[in-house]
């Protein structure tokens, strides 16, 4: 079931009765967004495996921890698209993704490519950050790639660390 993601900004009320009326959802580039918006929705349990896999094989308790920290990021991330989803849709999004990942080889190879993945979520979320109406949408878009900069930073943290 659908937990509400509480926005921290100030005069944020999350919307629970009905979808939003005052913007038209057949614009191309919203529709684009959205598909997009459900498509990260969807990839959100392999990710979360994948990266329970790398805090399961990190080397050191520092490591395990920031990795945990990037997955939780990535579990907000997942409420505050659904949040915008079923705003704009009036439905949930339905996960079909079974629950399994690709093992990387090691944990360097890992670590890049969890690092070249939240590099290229920023590419996608700036494109669904363009198809969004301004306002609230569009901040929590820009939270969201600032986190996933944020991300891409501990990333190559971690792999100058085990760069040997």
């Amino acid at each position: 079931m659908y937990q509400p993601y509480q926005y921290p900004y100030v005069g944020y009320v999350p919307v629970q009765g009905t979808p939003i009326q005052e913007f038209d959802y057949t614009q191309p580039c919203l529709q684009v967004a959205l598909q997009h918006i459900k498509e990260s929705v969807q990839g959100e349990r392999e990710d979360e495996l994948f990266y329970q896999y790398l805090i399961s094989i990190a080397p050191t308790q520092e490591e395990k921890e920031i990795i945990a920290s990037i997955r939780d990021d990535e579990r907000k991330h997942n409420q505050m698209f659904r949040r915008i989803y079923w705003n704009f849709t009036g439905q949930e999004v339905q996960n079909v993704n079974e629950e399994q990942f690709e093992k990387p080889a090691n944990y360097i190879a890992g670590i890049k490519k969890a690092l070249f993945g939240e590099l290229k979520a920023v590419e996608k979320y700036r494109r669904i950050k363009q198809c969004l109406p301004e306002g609230i949408y569009q901040h929590m878009l820009f939270e969201i790639i600032t986190d996933e900069l944020k991300h891409a930073t501990k990333y190559n943290y971690l792999f100058t660390l085990n760069k040997k």
